[in-house]
């Protein structure tokens, strides 16, 4: 395995949302969950600037994005939604300090990549980002200060983390396909070049020189290839919607040491299978592929399939717990 895999990563964790609106709580549930590999924890429901956008907006230097009622729009100046953002992400860093006292191992941060950023932040004629390559240039680069000023934090408030950075890209195939519509909803925007695509990646993966870059995508038809040479040290995706014609991509990415996050356990409320059942769709891709089962536990983590801030409290609990069951089962018996 490659030198990435050896950083360690844990055997189960979160995606990133939870439901809810206490920072503490939800902090406390998942470092309790996720003993070896918790993550910070983003909570969607307390509103603009707490959501997976606004959020990662906020992180931006020298760009601001406001609320208006289409969505994100980006302006001149710091204005109350700016605000309120770094106001949430400061209380959740509070709460992940207090119950990670101590504590060394992988810990996991999220924030939006810089294509998913560009296909929902509006310019100030209404259009997406995407539409202007070179507002794309400029919000990758802003995007990569403040990644590094949030991962100095996070070292900082946890001195004995291995920081995982992961980066959201459910947008991603949209980009690549030309499927991001334009304001109007009559046309769709072009398809980005998947070497220009590669590159911003890159460059913004690049900024987490020190630690593993993780992209996550629950979308289908997630390009692997092409994260992984963009530096993608892991791949985070929903199980369900890998199709036979993702194989070769999957098996190339295990034997080159790339780590899947494998979203396992439904995203939303409903009943959950025994954990050696939930994670049979992993047993069965490795038994198509060939690979040996002695590398399960050695490149998969198990996840839900995707955020869980569409879930109730005491589901999103039950699923945390659940994926480390699950996990365990597919480390116990990889056959």
């Amino acid at each position: 395995m490659s030198e990435n895999s050896e950083f360690g990563f844990g055997a189960a964790t979160g995606v990133g949302s939870m439901p809810g609106g206490d920072a503490r709580e939800t902090a406390k549930t998942v470092t309790g969950s996720f003993e070896d590999f918790p993550h910070l924890p983003e909570l969607p429901a307390r509103g603009p600037g707490a959501d997976m956008i606004g959020r990662t907006a906020g992180m931006l230097v020298d760009l601001y994005a406001r609320v208006e009622p289409s969505g994100w729009r980006l302006g001149d100046r710091p204005g109350r939604d700016t605000r309120r953002a770094r106001s949430w992400l400061g209380e959740d860093l509070d709460a992940l300090e207090e119950y990670t006292q101590g504590y060394e191992g992988p810990l996991k941060v999220q924030a939006v990549g810089p294509w998913t950023l560009a296909a929902a932040l509006e310019l100030k004629n209404g259009e997406a980002a995407l539409s202007d390559l070179g507002a794309c240039r400029d919000l990758a680069g802003s995007l990569v200060e403040g990644l590094r000023t949030h991962l100095d934090e996070v070292r900082r408030r946890v001195p004995g983390a291995r920081v995982v950075l992961q980066l959201d890209e459910p947008s991603l195939v949209a980009v690549l396909r030309g499927r991001v519509r334009s304001a109007s909803g009559y046309r769709t925007h072009r398809a980005v070049d998947r070497q220009l695509a590669e590159s911003a990646l890159r460059d913004v993966m690049g900024v987490h020189a020190d630690g593993p870059v993780v992209v996550h995508s629950c979308a289908p038809e997630v390009p692997f290839g092409l994260l992984r040479r963009a530096g993608a040290a892991g791949i985070s995706f929903d199980l369900a919607l890998l199709t036979e014609r993702d194989d070769d991509a999957i098996g190339e990415a295990v034997e080159g040491g790339t780590r899947l996050l494998a979203g396992v356990v439904p995203g939303t409320d409903g009943p959950l299978s025994d954990p050696a059942g939930s994670v049979m769709g992993v047993r069965t891709l490795w038994r198509r592929l060939g690979l040996h089962p002695g590398l399960l536990a050695q490149a998969v983590t198990v996840t839900p399939a995707c955020g869980l801030a569409g879930a109730s409290p005491e589901y999103a609990r039950r699923a945390l717990a659940h994926c480390v069951r699950a996990a365990r089962s597919l480390a116990d018996n990889p056959e």
